[in-house]
């Protein structure tokens, strides 16, 4: 099978969604600071049968359900070292094995959440951690699981919902070292004058300039955002040279008044993603196979 790096050269290649939302509309519980982590350890054959149904929809990337994953985040659920690089690795056979239960072929990306995630508390959408860390501390904190997830024999890595300059920065030199192929993904925001910016209020497009060198890099965009600001975002990645890749939210919003989530799910019109140059496409959270399989009947 072609590279992922090849196949984006060539065309557009179709993510998948929302895992842990799928896993959720399944009964499973991901409440826990682990999220859907969890299910490594308590039911992987509910992590591989989610995959099955988004590679079945139309997936061509399968994303592991290792998003929280990490050293210190198993630790604190008192997971030791060992059995942390066991879930690890096994978050990627599942990820393989869900491909097959459908009958795919596909690539495997290891999903590497930032270090918001470990602290569950949102903080990835504002990156206000990375006041108090270190660009030298957070490669310490990345490189571990970086290499249990290369080891385990996942296709690329996605560096997922990145929302500072600081962290990418921490990523790249990692991603250069390790010289494996990765995708930068950030989370990001328009401002009043339309500029894009990260979440913590950098530029983008100067963010993503930063991997134009790093040749292990061969996809950059965003993703966790809403539908509406993709197009903007992914021209503004486009300054890292390489491909876009972009997987959105559903686009709904949250009533907290009245405890559910309102409007038309779903990643609508995706064109004006590829018109602006993403290769890369699929849905974040709340994004289901069915939206999967609207998404992929448009690009194909």
């Amino acid at each position: 099978m072609t590279t992922l790096a090849d196949a984006l050269h060539t065309g557009t290649v179709v993510l998948d969604g929302g895992l842990s939302t799928e896993l959720e509309s399944r009964g499973h519980d991901v409440s826990s600071s682990l999220w859907s982590a969890r299910l490594l350890r308590d039911d992987p054959a509910a992590v591989t049968a989610a995959h099955a149904a988004f590679a079945a929809a139309g997936a061509q990337v399968a994303t592991t359900a290792s998003y929280q994953a990490s050293f210190p985040g198993f630790a604190a659920a008192g997971i030791d070292g060992a059995q942390a690089r066991t879930l690890m690795a096994r978050s990627v056979a599942l990820a393989r094995d869900g491909l097959a239960l459908a009958g795919r072929d596909g690539w495997v990306a290891a999903s590497v959440g930032p270090y918001g995630a470990l602290l569950a508390d949102g903080s990835e959408y504002t990156g206000d951690y990375v006041e108090n860390l270190s660009v030298a501390e957070l490669r310490a904190f990345h490189r571990p699981r970086l290499a249990v997830l290369a080891e385990a024999g996942a296709d690329v890595l996605a560096c997922e919902t990145l929302p500072a300059a600081a962290e990418v920065e921490a990523l790249l030199a990692e991603l250069a070292e390790l010289g494996v192929p990765a995708w930068l993904s950030l989370t990001s925001t328009t401002d009043r004058d339309g500029v894009v910016r990260t979440r913590r209020g950098e530029r983008l497009a100067e963010v993503c300039a930063m991997a134009r060198d790093v040749d292990a890099v061969i996809a950059v965009g965003v993703n966790c955002t809403d539908p509406a600001g993709v197009p903007a975002a992914v021209a503004a990645a486009g300054a890292s040279g390489k491909p876009g890749v972009a997987y959105s939210n559903s686009g709904e919003t949250w009533d907290a008044a009245g405890r559910r989530w309102t409007g038309r799910p779903g990643v609508g019109d995706v064109s004006g993603w590829l018109t602006a140059g993403a290769r890369l496409v699929g849905g974040c959270c709340r994004v289901r196979p069915d939206d999967v399989r609207t998404l992929a009947d448009a690009v194909r």
